[in-house]
C-alpha cells in the first residue's frame, strides 16, 4: 500500500465512515475503550453541521465545514494512536475528552437560529471561544466533570494560531500535550486535503466578514500568501510537537503497513502545485484548480 495516497485511505465527506475509522484506531489503542461518548459527540456535531440542532442554522461556511472537521478529527486519532505506539501514556478519559475537543472545535462558526446577519465567516475572530463555550454546555448536558470540561476548552484555545513562536516553550502537562496536538492535527487535516487550495478561495471568502480580509486583497492574493504560510506551518509545528512527524510514520505504519507520512506527503504536493501554477506567466492561477467543480461553485455564489 506505499502507493496509496491519504485522501484514498478513509472518504472525509461520510462522517459514518471517519466515524468507524476513529473506533477502530481507539481499539487498537485499547480493545477495552469505551468509546460511547465520541460516537454521541459525533452524531451531534452532524446534526449541528446540517442545520437539526435546536437553537442553530446549517454550516454555512464552505471552508470551516463539516467535512473539515472530520478530517481534523481522524488527524487527531492518528496522532494520539502514533503518541501511545510512541509510549506516551495518556489515559483514556483524557483521549475522549481530545477527540470530543476536536470534535466541536470550530462549532463556533455555526450561527445560531435568532442570527439572521451575513454568515458564520464574521465569527473568525472570536470562533475558539464560542466553540469552546458550546463544548461547556455540551460537557454539562452530557455527564464531563468540570475538570474535563476545563480540560476539553483548554484544548480547543489551543488550535488558536499564536502570533509568535516560542523555541523554548515550558515543559507541557498532558492538557496542554493533547491541546498542541489538536492544534497539528488542524493545520495537517487543511493543508494535506486534497481540495485545500480550491477551498482556499472559500476561505477568502469567509474572512471579508471580518478585518481579517485587510490581509489579503483577492481571491488570487490568498492563494499567493499561501506560498509563503506553508514555510511558517512547517516552522510552527515543529516548535508546538515536534515528534508529529514520528507519531504519523508509527500510525500508517501499524493500521496500513505505509511506512511513511501521508500528511506531510500530501501537503508537498499541494505546495509544490502551488508554486507551479503561480509562476505560470500571464495566466489566472484559479484556472488550474479543477478539483470538484470548487472554483466554479465560488464563482457563482460569489460574481452575482
Amino acid at each position: 500500500m506505499n502507493n496509496i495516497q491519504l485522501s484514498n485511505l478513509i472518504n472525509t465527506d461520510l462522517p459514518d465512515a471517519v466515524s468507524d475509522e476513529v473506533q477502530v484506531i481507539l481499539n487498537l489503542i485499547s480493545p477495552q475503550f469505551n468509546t460511547i461518548p465520541i460516537s454521541s459527540a459525533f452524531a451531534t456535531i452532524v446534526e449541528i453541521y446540517k442545520g437539526n440542532y435546536p437553537g442553530y442554522k446549517a454550516c454555512n461556511t464552505e471552508y470551516h465545514d463539516l467535512r473539515h472537521t472530520m478530517n481534523v478529527v481522524l488527524a487527531m486519532a492518528r496522532l494520539l494512536h502514533g503518541a501511545m505506539l510512541d509510549h506516551e501514556n495518556f489515559i483514556d478519559r483524557d483521549i475522549t475528552i481530545s477527540l470530543i475537543a476536536a470534535i466541536f472545535h470550530d462549532v463556533g462558526y455555526i450561527q445560531e437560529e435568532w442570527d439572521h446577519e451575513g454568515s458564520g465567516g464574521k465569527y473568525t475572530f472570536t470562533s475558539v471561544r464560542r466553540s469552546a463555550d458550546f463544548l461547556r454546555r455540551y460537557g454539562v448536558k452530557h455527564g464531563l466533570s468540570d475538570k474535563e470540561i476545563a480540560r476539553g476548552r483548554s484544548m480547543i484555545f489551543c488550535t488558536k494560531i499564536a502570533s509568535n513562536i516560542y523555541e523554548d516553550m515550558p515543559p507541557d502537562d498532558d492538557a496542554e500535550f493533547l491541546g498542541r496536538m489538536l492544534c497539528v492535527a488542524d493545520m495537517l487535516a487543511q493543508m494535506s486535503d486534497r481540495t485545500y487550495l480550491e477551498k482556499l478561495l472559500f476561505l477568502y471568502h469567509e474572512v471579508r466578514e471580518c478585518n481579517l480580509a485587510n490581509n489579503f486583497d483577492s481571491e488570487i492574493d490568498i492563494l499567493q500568501k499561501t506560498s509563503d504560510f506553508y514555510e511558517f506551518i512547517s516552522r510552527y509545528i515543529e516548535v508546538i510537537l515536534e515528534p508529529h512527524d514520528h507519531f504519523m510514520r508509527l500510525h500508517f505504519a501499524s493500521r496500513w503497513n505505509i511506512q511513511k507520512n501521508l500528511y506531510s506527503e500530501a501537503i508537498e504536493k499541494q505546495r509544490e502545485y502551488l508554486n507551479r501554477i503561480l509562476n505560470i506567466p500571464g495566466t489566472d492561477p484559479r484556472d488550474y484548480l479543477k478539483r470538484d467543480g470548487i472554483v466554479r461553485k465560488v464563482r457563482d455564489k460569489y460574481e452575482k
